[in-house]
């Protein structure tokens, strides 16, 4: 028992099948973000949040090639992913930022399809928020900001979302004083549309949820959680009400970029279990503080 316990603790290696299904969907979610800074919002000086905001005012104040920081100004947070979330994210998130900076860069003599900011806000908000839907999904990151929120999150009274929305508020307000208000405003537009159409290419946005496991190893399924996602794990005793079996639950809350990971632990440990996983808008209370991995 003990032994098979440490092998469930072990991170298990995504098989090739998966491994390339991944790679390629995240690198289209990546070349799906690089067109939609280059071809839509960066010409009509509209901009996005996080680091891909300040990437664009920066670029456009020096006048150095966006790519060039959407690199360097990413790779800080690849190892607070890596201590926060795991080595799949941080290498999956360098990877995804690789490709972006790479077609940011192949992309910039391109011509733009519309000089109108409204056209270029929709349509680039749609096209931005499709690209990084796609690699969240697949377990990566394009923008550090959500992992120094999960890092702030220990230390500040306030969500991920609600940090990451100041963040944003504050890089969005700042590209008034840059671009002009009217863009700023068009800025907001592209924001909202990528928002909305990252909630629907992840199917859920929120970045709280809510995870219950039914299975027979829920102990290995704990404390796999435990160690491999740094979440704290709660056991359950149900009943089946068709047939008045005891049931074995396991309860836990996490974050929407650790749900691709946790579901490959469950697959890993139990891929008969139930697993159910629901949107939470607000968690308080209790432990919800992001345990150190290594």
């Amino acid at each position: 028992m003990k032994r098979e316990r440490r092998k469930s603790l072990k991170h298990k290696k995504l098989t090739k099948t998966k491994l390339l299904k991944h790679a390629i969907l995240m690198f289209l979610g990546a070349t799906f973000v690089a067109v939609g800074l280059e071809i839509f919002l960066v010409p009509n000086k509209v901009i996005d949040g996080g680091i891909v905001g300040v990437s664009i005012i920066l670029s456009h104040l020096s006048g150095i090639n966006l790519g060039i920081f959407l690199f360097l100004l990413n790779l800080p947070f690849f190892f607070l992913g890596y201590k926060q979330i795991g080595k799949t994210f941080a290498v999956s998130s360098l990877y995804g930022v690789t490709i972006l900076s790479i077609g940011t860069f192949l992309l910039h003599p391109v011509p733009v399809l519309t000089d109108d900011p409204l056209l270029a806000s929709v349509f680039g908000g749609i096209v931005l928020g499709i690209g990084v839907g796609l690699v969240i999904r697949y377990g990566g990151a394009l923008d550090g900001t959500e992992a120094l929120a999960i890092l702030l999150n220990k230390k500040l009274p306030l969500s991920v979302g609600e940090t990451v929305m100041f963040f944003n508020l504050f890089i969005l307000g700042s590209a008034g004083f840059v671009f002009g208000w009217e863009q700023a405003m068009y800025s907001l537009i592209a924001y909202f549309i990528a928002f909305k159409m990252i909630d629907i290419t992840i199917e859920g946005f929120d970045e709280t949820k809510s995870v219950w496991i039914i299975s027979e190893k829920d102990h290995e399924l704990g404390d796999a959680i435990l160690h491999r996602l740094g979440r704290g794990v709660t056991y359950l005793h149900g009943e089946g009400a068709y047939t008045g079996d005891a049931k074995k639950v396991v309860f836990c809350i996490v974050t929407r970029l650790e749900e691709a990971k946790l579901k490959t632990i469950v697959d890993d440990i139990d891929p008969g279990a139930f697993l159910a996983i629901g949107d939470i808008h607000d968690v308080k209370g209790g432990r919800f503080k992001k345990r150190n991995i290594h």
